[in-house]
């Protein structure tokens, strides 16, 4: 990897041992403290190293927050295409991508409490890896509808995008952790009833 690859805030060497001994550690803090009450001399002392160090390999607080947030997303991401990859139409594709990312998300968010404000301010922030995320999600479903298309199973009017923009649009409420965090009583019968309605309105 080179400069040019390397993520904006993420210092010295990207693949450096310490870099990821740092994300871990601060993983840990944030659990036992949360995101918005600690501070990188916080994180140094905890570690054992000086600030001056951990600014080596980031730039701020939230780039390590960005760090920790890229790690969580990509794994919710790479468990979904594991989950979906053996789904026999795209009507199961589309129930399994969202059951799947609504568990996930569950238990980020929630299951560890201290690390829902660092869910948040990725959130809210718009930071990168958030905004990675959503478009990969859009990707997924626009991919999961092409399918579904050229099989003759969903509809062919709509326009792509905004089908794909409608749909996640529509799961907004159980994938996202600002919004997740008031409908935790509705999972997962109400996001489940969302999905079949969002599938009848595939239909040719």
């Amino acid at each position: 990897m080179n400069d040019s690859d390397r993520d904006p805030g993420h210092r010295g060497p990207a693949e450096h041992a310490i870099r990821d001994q740092i994300v871990a550690a601060a993983n840990e803090h944030f659990s036992r403290y949360g995101y918005s009450k600690t501070t990188v001399s916080d994180l140094a002392g905890a570690i054992g190293f000086s600030k001056a160090y951990i600014y080596k390999f980031f730039d701020s607080k939230q780039a390590i927050g960005e760090a920790i947030c890229a790690g969580a997303l990509t794994s919710i991401v790479q468990h979904a295409e594991e989950v979906i990859a053996d789904a026999k139409t795209p009507t199961e594709k589309i129930r399994r991508l969202f059951s799947t990312v609504v568990a996930d998300s569950v238990k980020l968010a929630f299951n560890d409490r201290k690390l829902y404000d660092l869910a948040g301010a990725a959130c809210s922030e718009k930071w990168p890896p958030a905004v990675a995320y959503m478009d990969t999600l859009h990707e997924m479903v626009a991919r999961i509808v092409t399918e579904g298309r050229h099989s003759g199973e969903f509809e062919r009017k709509t326009p792509l995008d905004e089908t794909s923009r409608a749909i996640v649009g529509a799961m907004l409420s159980f994938i996202t952790p600002v919004s997740l965090q008031y409908n935790l009583d509705a999972v997962p019968q109400l996001p489940n009833e969302i999905v079949a309605l969002i599938l009848r309105s595939l239909a040719p």
